[in-house]
């Protein structure tokens, strides 16, 4: 089975963009005259994935009246409204919804330029037998609003492994993965967080890597945007 569906993360109270989003959630921030949000919307539909699911808390009102009349993905919304789940208790909340395939699932802070499309590469890319987590990667030398030494590792083979304290390592997660929903089931909590998942899988050599064709683009403060700006207008 192939990902039909992607579950965006749209719920979180976006503090280092402060003080933007004292007023307004930080998917709704405008980067090249569209909202990240819309970037990874359109990324969606443009891999003719059907239907997003969108998550939302901090604002959320503001999200759902953004993307009220959106035909392109289907949306779907998930209200965290009382209560922030995580990314982890994001997704255990919409197991039903998901069904058996994999999905995607996409930050609202990563935007990205690309040579070849990242999201198709990623389908064709995907095999069940050998992973559990598949994430689109890019590289950290480069990168823009990138300042962390890495996050991984990538071997010949496309596997990944976590970078240790005392490291660099060559790529950064850039926001998306397809995931098997098999690996929440059993989980009894309500809210966790979703990166020890990555690195389960990474520890029994079944989390892999996508290389993104192009350049990545991360928008976690203010300052960033004015940088990721420039990237685009220098790339047209």
């Amino acid at each position: 089975m192939l990902p039909d569906t992607a579950m965006v993360f749209a719920a979180g109270l976006g503090t280092r963009m402060r003080p933007i989003t004292d007023t307004m959630p930080k998917p709704l921030v405008r980067i090249d005259g569209k909202t990240m949000l819309d970037h990874m919307l359109d990324r969606l539909a443009e891999a003719h994935i059907p239907r997003a699911i969108v998550n939302v808390h901090y604002h959320g009102a503001q999200i759902v009246d953004h993307l009220r009349g959106r035909k392109n993905p289907q949306i779907v919304i998930s209200d965290e409204t009382d209560k922030l789940l995580d990314q982890g208790g994001g997704i255990k909340k919409v197991l039903p919804l998901l069904g058996p395939a994999p999905f995607f699932i996409c930050n609202t802070d990563a935007v990205w330029l690309e040579r070849r499309p990242a999201m198709p590469a990623m389908i064709a890319q995907w095999r069940p037998q050998d992973m559990d987590i598949l994430l689109l990667v890019a590289d950290r030398v480069g990168s823009v609003g990138v300042d962390w030494p890495g996050d991984f590792h990538m071997d010949d083979a496309g596997r990944l492994t976590k970078r240790r304290d005392n490291e660099t390592s060559d790529f950064v997660y850039a926001g998306v993965g397809i995931v098997k929903p098999q690996l929440f089931a059993h989980v009894e909590e309500d809210v966790f967080k979703l990166a020890p998942f990555f690195f389960e899988a990474a520890r029994s050599g079944r989390l892999h890597g996508c290389r993104l064709d192009g350049l990545w683009l991360h928008v976690g403060a203010p300052q960033a945007i004015a940088d990721a700006e420039r990237a685009i207008a220098r790339a047209r």
